[in-house]
């Protein structure tokens, strides 16, 4: 198993604005062959999310990220101005251990 997460630092008070502008986008990811799940994830801080995605392997989250459906899934994933902090920052894990 493959995790890939972008750790986005949001203004605080447009959270709820952050959190519907990722209801409202078409992320493609059920067209992608070894994508398993994905959850935007708010955490204790305020302005602090992550959006998580689960994959069979390394090799299919890449293939993901240089497919159509990536483009078209981030054609549209502009955020509206001043609602991030800064750019989101990526982050990989294999996974060591499953249960």
């Amino acid at each position: 198993m493959f995790i890939a997460m972008n750790r986005f630092r949001v203004n605080p008070e447009r959270g709820s604005e952050f959190e519907e502008h990722w209801r409202q986008r078409e992320t493609y990811l059920a067209e992608v062959p070894g994508f398993r799940a994905f959850a935007l994830l708010r955490g204790d801080e305020p302005g602090e999310y992550i959006s998580h995605s689960t994959w069979e392997t390394r090799a299919a989250f890449e293939a993901w990220t240089k497919s159509e459906p990536f483009r078209k899934a981030h054609a549209q994933a502009h955020t509206p101005e001043g609602v991030l902090v800064g750019p989101p920052r990526l982050e990989t894990f294999e996974a060591v251990l499953e249960h």
